[in-house]
């Protein structure tokens, strides 16, 4: 009998915590950041960080017990829209408006252009590598073309591929064998293999849609790619393989990017721009890197 309800009392504890999966919550209330509410990431000590909180042109931050600042005030006429950290904890910033990748100094806050070139259209997201290599989406929204750039840790940016539709959402694969990228508006994921010198080669067809729009991604530990569906109000996860295995609903449709945090990497952090807001999950696996 013992054993019974001892098994009971673990079952009915799995359930209740798978239960809790995949259940969008409010982390900021709506209308805490402008509609360009995007690019959430999290730094080691488990502070998140968002662009654009309050208005245009910031960078916020939330630290682990819920309370939310401006972190960061950019020069006049940069707007970020991605956040990475590279390996020595600096903060980059793809800069859509100033059409540069800028680099904040955490400890000072200081703001540098880190890379420029003529040649950007607008630095729409970023993905980076442990060895601090920078790829960067650049789109041209207006001509529905786009463009992927390599930035070495010096800052020199390598075209790498061309002649692409609205290139967006970007992400590594655990293994950094893999760059995935997504064309928000002509509604493709792409795949390509990354060569030990940093070129790209055997661009394949990871997934497409047949309706509604995507933004950022971002790659679990075991090489799930997580993909924010914009207008559609999920979360879409897909295998290694390109299977879709779920879909997890938020509470806005405005979807623009995701990122992994917590103490054991299984929070995900979603920014919605029509709520301007902050939503979280947990979810069953961690997050790259963690």
């Amino acid at each position: 009998m013992k054993k019974i309800l001892t098994l009971l009392i673990a079952t009915t504890f799995l359930a209740c915590t798978s239960a809790r999966r995949f259940v969008a919550t409010d982390l900021t209330p709506e209308n805490s950041f402008s509609e360009n509410c995007e690019g959430p990431n999290v730094d080691k000590a488990g502070n998140l960080y968002v662009v654009n909180y309050q208005r245009d042109g910031t960078v916020g931050i939330v630290t682990p017990e819920g309370k939310a600042s401006v972190f960061v005030e950019l020069p006049a006429g940069s707007t970020a829209n991605a956040i990475r950290f590279d390996s020595r904890g600096d903060m980059l910033l793809a800069d859509f408006t100033g059409h540069n990748v800028l680099k904040i100094n955490m400890p000072t806050k200081k703001t540098s252009v880190f890379c420029h070139d003529s040649r950007f259209n607008q630095p729409n997201d970023l993905c980076i590598s442990k060895k601090d290599i920078v790829f960067a989406s650049d789109p041209n929204w207006k001509a529905s073309t786009g463009q992927l750039w390599r930035i070495g840790p010096d800052g020199k940016a390598t075209l790498v591929a061309a002649d692409m539709g609205n290139t967006n959402g970007i992400e590594l694969s655990p293994d950094e064998r893999t760059l995935f990228v997504n064309e928000s508006v002509q509604l493709n994921i792409w795949a390509f293999d990354i060569t030990p010198d940093g070129t790209l080669s055997n661009k394949r067809l990871f997934t497409h849609f047949d309706d509604f729009g995507m933004d950022g991604m971002k790659c679990d530990r075991t090489g799930n790619l997580y993909v924010a569906r914009y207008g559609k109000g999920v979360v879409a996860v897909f295998s290694p393989e390109g299977k879709l295995l779920r879909e997890i609903k938020v509470k806005g449709k405005k979807t623009s990017n995701l990122a992994f945090g917590g103490k054991d990497g299984k929070t995900v952090f979603v920014t919605l721009q029509d709520r301007k807001c902050v939503e979280t999950f947990r979810n069953d696996v961690a997050g790259k890197g963690f």
